[in-house]
């Protein structure tokens, strides 16, 4: 008689019900075991860091400034009449002592005529009183004449002398006034436009005389711009230490480039330093004075410029994403011992190179974040990795 196989059948089923169930629970069990115990702090974050730049650098500090033209004037008359003609084109470029406009000649002609009439007169007059003074002085000599009539004699030779004087004048004046009918360029430059035209009635000699046309001196320009308050007094602190002289006494030197150019291609020199800080914006204004041999330049440009800031000396460099800003403060995140980071407040300079200049705050030897910034909290550590201190770049 055969025996049943039902109860190892069994036994066989529930060995492997639970060979499965193990196997479904194992990732589990894995993925637990790959979590930190409950309680257990994180690590650190990891930042880059890098050390500062050291070298040596020529500072410039960077201005916007705009040109304006070292003279310009309103061309007015002198004399009052009606306009004739006019001798240039309007915008072209002018030498000094040009004729640009004249005036009806014909009224001053008349008066210099009847100028040179009235020195006629008046020396014919004073020929006969000098005659008549030269017979008294023969006669009084004689005693045939009184001492008064003779006194008499050299007054009326007298008046008829300051009679030519003043109709010579009068000549002078009205010779004058025919030349102003011509009206010159006062300087070399280059001309608007035609604000009169021909056959107007224009007045002249007053301040407020027609404004014919305005001329602009092109060459030399100069740059006008303008320093805070806090700038100032560092260029005075360095001009009393000895090492940077003021531009009030020596010709510094400044660069600027237009909107559309990549070099400072302009070189140029200060001129002028106001003597009074701006009250309304706190500013010291000053001027740089360009060769414009090209007219390049013109006035109302706006130019970027750079003014030399101090001489050749050793500073300390970093990124600018290096740089942390909290309310009027800049700092700088150093890694210090134990990794921990430390805030650092750091008085910036200019870009040299597409580095920020420190000028105080921070030594070459000291390591700075320079990527992950906004995972460095002061007073906690991190884990750095190490980078160079390169000048473009964001912050992670």
């Amino acid at each position: 008689m055969t025996v049943p196989a039902q109860p190892a059948c069994r036994a066989r089923g529930r060995a492997l019900v639970i060979l499965l169930a193990c196997l479904a629970l194992a990732p589990l069990a894995l993925v637990q075991a790959a979590d930190p115990a409950p309680g257990a702090a994180p690590p650190p974050p990891t930042v880059t860091v890098a050390k500062p730049t050291f070298k040596r650098i020529t500072e410039w500090d960077e201005y916007t400034g705009r040109f304006v033209a070292q003279q310009r004037v309103d061309v007015r008359a002198r004399v009052s009449g009606y306009l004739e003609s006019v001798h240039f084109k309007e915008g072209q470029m002018v030498e000094e002592g040009e004729l640009l406009f004249v005036i009806d000649q014909r009224p001053f002609k008349a008066e210099v005529a009847r100028a040179k009439a009235e020195v006629d007169r008046v020396t014919t007059q004073l020929r006969v009183a000098q005659l008549e003074f030269e017979r008294g002085e023969r006669l009084q000599s004689s005693r045939a004449m009184s001492k008064e009539t003779a006194e008499e004699r050299r007054a009326k030779r007298d008046a008829a002398q300051a009679d030519v004087d003043a109709a010579k004048a009068a000549l002078r004046t009205s010779e004058l006034n025919l030349g102003f009918t011509e009206v010159r360029a006062p300087m070399a430059g280059r001309l608007s436009d035609i604000r009169v035209d021909v056959g107007n009635l224009i007045s002249g000699g007053t301040s407020d005389s027609t404004v014919l046309t305005t001329i602009v001196m092109l060459d030399p320009i100069e740059l006008e711009i303008e320093a805070s308050e806090s700038e100032f007094l560092r260029y005075t602190r360095l001009d009393t230490a000895g090492t940077r002289r003021s531009s009030r006494d020596v010709p510094n030197r400044i660069e600027a480039r237009l909107l559309d150019e990549a070099d400072w291609v302009h070189k140029g020199v200060m001129t002028f330093v106001d003597n009074e800080i701006d009250p309304d914006s706190d500013t010291m204004r000053g001027k740089a004075t360009f060769p414009n041999p090209d007219h390049v330049l013109l006035p109302g440009m706006f130019a970027r410029a750079r003014l030399f800031g101090a001489g050749e000396h050793d500073a300390v460099l970093i990124p600018d994403v290096a740089v942390v800003a909290d309310q009027a403060k800049k700092l700088v995140m150093v890694v210090g011992k134990d990794n921990v980071i430390e805030a650092r407040q750091v008085q910036l300079g200019p870009l040299i190179d597409g580095l920020r200049v420190v000028r105080q705050g921070l030594d070459a030897e000291e390591t700075i974040v320079v990527n992950g910034i906004i995972r460095a909290r002061p007073g906690k550590p991190v884990t750095p990795t190490t980078a160079e201190a390169q000048g473009a770049g964001g912050a992670k």
